[in-house]
């Protein structure tokens, strides 16, 4: 593990020169990006000191406590402080593994959230809109924006589907254990004999794609408009302001209707389509190296069952890792940190595994 370190002072020397470099303050993606990587090396030199420190006290220490010359008290009090060495060794060789472990590629980009009604009707809309507020109040506690891209309300509190653009600092490295089957359990306000109904939703965590990353042929798309539909102001709907686009060689569709303006439409379908491609490409990759996101926890399919929101109980389980929290009021009310960090610690475990 420690070859990894020979080169680590000018690793940060050349880091540090580009961040001075005034050029590069022209690009803020480019300088947030050098500006993390230096701020991770930094923190692996001051914990390799540390360990270095550790390592030497340790050889001084095993010397001490088997010199038969030296005095028998400091012999003793050598002894003891082996085994506080020998744990703070392993301590610090656990976090330089950690921050050696391969990074996501898609760990710094912003996000679509997509999240769509399954069984239950009425309820999974409601769901729908539920869900959406909570990862909505979650991002404003984490000082990230959401802007909606689409959206079919229903009218009654819920949606059929809502899709949201979430850009902020990490944002797919928190959120991207999401996607998947959430299922509620609850009484639903129509329910005149207290039988609680079961309802499921989708949830899809899409990395947004910049154009360098995925270039779309023109050619290879249809759009059509139409005139808007469902709440959304007066004049949303008395002209074709909505747009459907149609990506020919996949089948793809987007619809957005959410602006009063054709334009805008079409510019905010096109992102959305540029993920949703980007997101398909990289399952067909993990598809063909049969390795479809296990270094991920669960596949990350929206087919696979990932958590149950049982209301009656107040209990939120996350059935991947085996997590139970009777606090489920908190937690939809946007406070998903004990339910997030979890799974990033049990995904990191898992990765530390395969480095042993």
């Amino acid at each position: 593990m420690f070859e990894k370190f020979a080169d680590l002072g000018d690793r940060l020397s050349h880091l540090e020169g580009k961040l001075s470099d005034p050029s590069l303050l022209a690009d803020q993606k480019e300088y947030q990006k050098v500006a993390r990587e230096h701020a991770r090396l930094s923190r692996l030199n001051t914990l390799y000191r540390r360990f270095s420190q550790v390592e030497q006290e340790l050889a001084e220490n095993r010397l001490l406590a088997t010199d038969e010359d030296e005095d028998p008290e400091l012999r003793e009090m050598a002894r003891a402080e082996l085994a506080e060495l020998l744990e703070k060794r392993v301590q610090l060789e656990q976090e330089m593994r950690l921050l050696l472990l391969p990074k996501d590629p898609n760990d710094e980009r912003n996000i679509f959230l997509e999240i769509r009604a399954g069984t239950g009707g009425d309820e999974a809309a409601l769901f729908v809109g539920d869900l959406y507020r909570m990862y909505s109040r979650f991002a404003e506690t984490q000082g990230w924006k959401v802007e909606v891209m689409s959206s079919s309300s229903l009218g009654i509190g819920g949606f059929k589907d809502i899709v949201a653009l979430i850009s902020g600092d990490l944002v797919y490295s928190k959120l991207k254990y999401e996607s998947g089957v959430h299922r509620v359990q609850r009484v639903p306000a129509t329910e005149t004999q207290g039988r609680i109904h079961t309802s499921a939703v989708t949830v899809a965590i899409l990395p947004e794609a910049d154009e360098v990353d995925l270039t779309i042929d023109m050619n290879d798309l249809k759009f059509d408009v139409f005139r808007s539909s469902g709440p959304g102001g007066q004049s949303v709907n008395t002209t074709d302001s909505a747009v459907r686009i149609t990506h020919l060689p996949t089948g793809l569709v987007v619809s957005c209707q959410d602006e009063k303006s054709q334009h805008k439409n079409k510019a905010k379908g096109l992102t959305v389509l540029r993920a949703r491609l980007m997101a398909q490409r990289e399952q067909e990759h993990h598809d063909k190296i049969a390795e479809s996101r296990r270094s991920q926890v669960g596949s990350g399919d929206r087919s696979e069952r990932i958590r149950t929101y049982n209301f009656p109980q107040g209990r939120l389980t996350d059935h991947r890792i085996n997590l139970t929290l009777y606090k489920l009021e908190t937690i939809m009310a946007g406070k998903l940190e004990e339910v997030i960090y979890p799974l990033i610690a049990h995904d990191q475990a898992a990765q530390l595994k395969k480095l042993q």
